[in-house]
């Protein structure tokens, strides 16, 4: 049990016979003989043996240990693809929130363009001799004029953000 546990416990650590030998400052026949089941470690060595494999001494001592390298590998990968595949539809999920938000922009410019439009700027034709219609002149007139002049890089940057989106899928 011990041999076969040392053996398993080092290659799961990833470290070579030699490897293993120099951090236990024994020459590999040695590491090699204990895997074979030729000899055995004294007691000191074998607290060294456990704190190089970082494995309790029952350990190895206990029951025999299970490779599960090509398990491991398995279910690594098994979990990487879940990961992958989340983050994927995570990526779509936001690709399409952004392609929502800006259609969206793009036909509220659109929308509010044609109803200035369609308007045909009123205000213009009010009796300003009333202050509170006045204040209400000024405001729609100072919309009007940042929106006509903003409108065109927002809309420009709406159709320019859905094109980029949709060229990434």
């Amino acid at each position: 049990m011990l041999s076969e546990n040392i053996k398993i416990i080092r290659k799961s650590k990833g470290l070579s016979q030699e490897e293993l030998a120099v951090k236990l400052n024994v020459v590999r026949q040695t590491i090699s003989k204990w895997e074979q089941g030729l000899s055995v470690p004294d007691s000191d060595m074998l607290i060294s043996l456990s704190e190089a494999l970082d494995t309790p001494v029952s350990v190895l001592l206990g029951e025999i240990v299970e490779q599960t390298g090509v398990n491991d590998l398995k279910m690594i990968s098994e979990k990487l693809e879940i990961i992958n595949l989340q983050l994927a539809m995570s990526r779509k999920a936001k690709r399409k929130k952004l392609i929502v938000f800006f259609s969206l922009a793009a036909v509220a410019v659109i929308s509010i363009f044609t109803l200035l439009i369609k308007l045909d700027s009123p205000y213009l034709r009010w009796d300003y001799s009333d202050p509170e219609r006045a204040v209400v002149g000024v405001l729609l007139h100072a919309f009007e004029w940042f929106f006509v002049r903003l409108s065109p890089v927002v809309l420009i940057g709406a159709i320019a953000g859905i094109y980029l989106i949709w060229k990434k899928k």
